[in-house]
């Protein structure tokens, strides 16, 4: 059972579309711990702003849940900016999973905020990405990046270089939207599915 952690974040109606699409059956929109601890994979979803998806988050007392988890963990958007260090959005201090900053973009005038549709991944490693080429496309909408660290699993350049993926042990964060990435996105999904 996949548990999609239900914290008022936004693009949860998408995923489950998305698993769905992949043929997955056996998920539930939960906050509930027992549940989230007992299932076989976690979602952290997540759009909009940092600092109130922390803040809900730590009003569920999730906060101190996700970092302990045994299981595969998927951060999605700002589910993984959650899972680093902390945000400028909000000037939050988030779960500390990933050890890197989350940063603004810098807006200029060939570069446009928030960095909004496809871009190519560089150098995708790890097995989320099993079967994922080198400049596969996805998608994104974000205004904030995580900067790139030792476990940066791909990058992208809007500007600067980022990180399109954070890995570290059972925990995965991708900063594009797998379940708006067309045939790479769902690639990705049923990899996570299988780990």
């Amino acid at each position: 059972m996949i548990a999609i952690i239900d914290y008022d974040a936004g693009n949860i109606r998408s995923v489950i579309n998305a698993l769905e699409r992949i043929g997955v059956k056996d998920y539930a929109l939960t906050a509930d711990e027992t549940m989230i601890r007992g299932s076989d994979r976690v979602i952290l979803p997540g759009v909009g702003d940092a600092s109130a998806a922390m803040k809900s988050l730590r009003e569920r007392g999730l906060d101190s849940v996700v970092p302990t988890l045994k299981q595969p963990v998927l951060g999605i958007c700002v589910g993984m900016q959650l899972m680093c260090l902390g945000s400028e959005e909000g000037n939050v201090r988030c779960m500390g999973i990933f050890p890197t900053e989350v940063r603004k973009f810098d807006a200029a005038p060939d570069l446009k905020v928030p960095h909004m549709g496809w871009n190519a991944l560089r150098r995708p490693c790890g097995p989320l990405f099993d079967g994922i080429p080198d400049g596969a496309f996805v998608y994104f909408v974000h205004s904030y990046y995580a900067s790139v660290c030792e476990a940066t699993a791909a990058q992208c350049m809007h500007g600067v270089p980022f990180s399109a993926a954070l890995s570290a042990g059972n925990f995965f964060g991708v900063q594009f939207h797998p379940e708006k990435s067309g045939p790479a996105g769902e690639r990705i999904l049923r990899n996570f599915c299988k780990l």
